[in-house]
């Protein structure tokens, strides 16, 4: 199953800067990783501002809430999701 998904951030103002590091070398170590897997397929920051979309690809919603909240910013996150499929008219 193939889903768009976008991340918006929205982290406290009185987030520690030692721990939103921590926060962000985690974060870009998960995003690799997944890369890696070939789960996340796509992965686009949206210009000035802190959020992205991803294109993911899973086997079933369960390992998409799986994938989701593994994100160590994951409870800083507002999550929309779009489920994808082929359009008739793709080549």
């Amino acid at each position: 199953m193939l889903f768009l998904a976008h991340l918006d951030v929205s982290l406290p103002e009185s987030l520690a800067p030692e721990l939103f590091e921590d926060f962000q070398l985690r974060e870009q170590k998960y995003a690799r990783d997944l890369q890696g897997a070939g789960i996340i397929t796509g992965l686009w920051q949206e210009v000035g501002q802190a959020s992205s979309y991803c294109l993911i690809e899973v086997s079933d919603t369960d390992q998409l809430q799986e994938v989701l909240s593994g994100f160590p910013l994951y409870r800083y996150f507002d999550v929309q999701i779009t489920p994808l499929t082929q359009h008739p008219n793709a080549v």
